[in-house]
């Protein structure tokens, strides 16, 4: 599997100014603008600007996909436990049975 980067900018120059795209790799075939600045005067500010924000925009990224995966750890230890609790239950319920027999 060949190995690229997941988020980079792109700076394009429309008319006398000069714009800003934030862009993530959703697949291998698809490129998707998360973020996008126009009005730039020159092609440095709008580079600095790009930089600035990528990484920005990163560190957000991987605040969230923190929260996320702290989430998916609670749910799964939840979803352990209420399935313990269903075992232990059928359990239960095949031993009355076993002695109502």
């Amino acid at each position: 599997m060949a190995k690229g980067k997941k988020y980079d900018y792109q700076v394009v120059a429309e008319g006398e100014t000069w714009s800003v795209k934030i862009l993530r790799q959703a697949s291998a075939r698809r490129i998707v603008v998360s973020k996008r600045q126009d009005g730039f005067a020159t092609e440095d500010e709008a580079k600095a600007w790009g930089e600035a924000e990528l990484k920005q925009f990163m560190e957000q990224q991987i605040e969230r996909n923190k929260r996320k995966a702290e989430r998916r750890v609670e749910r799964d230890e939840a979803e352990a436990a209420a399935q313990s609790r269903y075992e232990e239950a059928q359990a239960r319920y095949e031993a009355s049975r076993v002695e109502d027999e």
